[in-house]
């Protein structure tokens, strides 16, 4: 009995470290947000990058985002939100009152929950006018433009918490 119940933690732990699929993540988008556009893969190349440079597993991380005054919504946070396992719920994904600096479409807080290591992943208003000229293309095509944007955003270590 004990090895049977091995097996299917091992098989249920190699599911959840597979990485999704770009229609998979448009699937996901899309589902959750109600569109996939060019703000939701943003977001999760983002949340990717932080997982790596963090060498962290889904739902490890929390994040803080701060939306900047001309961008239209927090959109990216979801994406963000989709790529670390966080809820708003569980109190993993937070939108602040607070607004980003100026000149900055927003502002990304990723940190570990347990360590308290963290990144500060800043996006530029400049970028604004690139992302919606995305959502004019297809969904995959917005996922392709987000993961090969490589001045998308700045990142900075955190000091930890």
């Amino acid at each position: 009995m004990k090895s049977i119940f091995l097996a299917v933690a091992l098989a249920c732990a190699a599911l959840t470290a597979e990485a999704e699929t770009p229609e998979e993540w448009i699937a996901l988008g899309t589902r959750v947000h109600g569109f996939f556009g060019g703000f939701i893969p943003a977001g999760i190349r983002i949340g990717l990058d932080a997982m790596d440079r963090l060498h962290a597993q889904s739902r490890q991380l929390m994040v803080t985002y701060y939306q900047g005054a001309k961008a239209p919504c927090p959109c990216v946070v979801d994406g963000i939100a989709l790529a670390l396992g966080a809820s708003l719920g569980q109190g993993t994904a937070t939108v602040a009152p607070e607004k980003a600096p100026a000149g900055l479409m927003g502002v990304a807080v990723i940190r570990d929950r347990k360590t308290g290591e963290g990144l500060r992943y800043e996006i530029g208003d400049d970028w604004l006018p690139k992302m919606l000229a995305w959502n004019k293309d297809e969904p995959q095509k917005r996922f392709d433009e987000a993961m090969a944007a490589l001045d998308m955003f700045t990142v900075e270590p955190l000091p930890k918490q």
